[in-house]
């Protein structure tokens, strides 16, 4: 049955049976036969079908949350039995807004020294994206903000606290400046984040209590980007201070604090609610709190 609730999960993901059978690695005969057993199982119709699927039906929409339950306690099962086994082992999914990849990089790597039989996949996403992953099953962990937006029913442990700076050429009027305030850069050209990034809905928000609208001349999902067009198109940009100096070392680039109006985001780690947490998840999160910044469990 743990198979035929996987076989829903993905079909409710990706919305097209051939979608879902290849994500599965399975033919797509195999992938309707499957939900026709589960519906058998169950007694009910789960699955609207036409010449396409045609979404869930009701009682699929109830199975469906059942099924993630379900098919989440089964691998968190076979995880607990694996470790008793071989000890901590085996692959997380560790899904990461873009400011706190340095500090993804730094929790893996730790973690890896301590337990070697454990690997990652880090994926760059929205907080939005971030927790659609983990509530599909799609990641076991992610770091995200922790105090901004609606998180819903999660462990979480606070790592650090963002404290924004303004990232420049030597060259640019404001390079020279100790500190910056929001009202400073209304009209620097900058590049920012997309809007979709919560990060982006944090500036935003500062430049609208300061009574400026910042002028985005290129968006970007990734950092990376951001800094190559501080580098090369002579924009600004606006980071945590501590990922804009990871960025910006060895390119001869200044990084000018700005003044805070608000308490500084909370960034930490976080897993679906589970109690008891996977043994692999239990050491994540204990060596989160180790890790941490003195000021992250600090509420502003």
């Amino acid at each position: 049955m743990i198979k035929q609730l996987e076989m829903l999960l993905a079909l409710a993901k990706e919305q097209h049976f051939g979608r879902a059978a290849e994500k599965l690695g399975i033919t797509q005969p195999s992938l309707s036969s499957g939900i026709k057993q589960l519906e058998e199982h169950l007694g009910v119709k789960l699955v609207q079908r036409g010449s396409r699927y045609g979404g869930l039906t009701p009682e699929g929409q109830r199975a469906l949350v059942w099924a993630r339950q379900i098919v989440g306690d089964s691998r968190r099962l076979r995880d607990e039995m694996r470790s008793v086994r071989e000890g901590l082992s085996g692959h997380l999914r560790l899904a990461v807004i873009p400011t706190a990849l340095t500090w993804a990089a730094r929790l893996t790597t730790e973690f890896a020294q301590a337990h070697p039989n454990v690997s990652f996949t880090v994926l760059s996403r929205s907080s939005v994206e971030i927790l659609e992953l983990l509530e599909n099953l799609d990641a076991d962990a992610g770091l995200s903000y922790l105090d901004n937006e609606p998180l819903g029913r999660v462990n979480s442990a606070p790592l650090y606290r963002e404290h924004f700076a303004l990232v420049c050429r030597t060259d640019h009027p404001l390079a020279a400046r100790d500190r910056v305030a929001w009202s400073d850069l209304g009209d620097t050209p900058l590049s920012l984040l997309t809007p979709d990034m919560q990060n982006r809905r944090i500036l935003n928000r500062n430049f609208m209590e300061a009574g400026v609208a910042p002028q985005a001349r290129v968006e970007s999902g990734s950092t990376i980007v951001l800094v190559a067009s501080v580098i090369d198109g002579g924009q600004a940009t606006i980071l945590p201070e501590d990922h804009a100096r990871f960025l910006a070392t060895g390119h001869g680039l200044s990084v000018v604090p700005i003044d805070e109006t608000r308490g500084a985001p909370s960034v930490g780690l976080i897993a679906p609610f589970q109690d008891p947490q996977t043994p692999v998840l239990t050491a994540l999160f204990r060596l989160a709190g180790r890790i941490a910044t003195p000021e992250s469990a600090v509420t502003t």
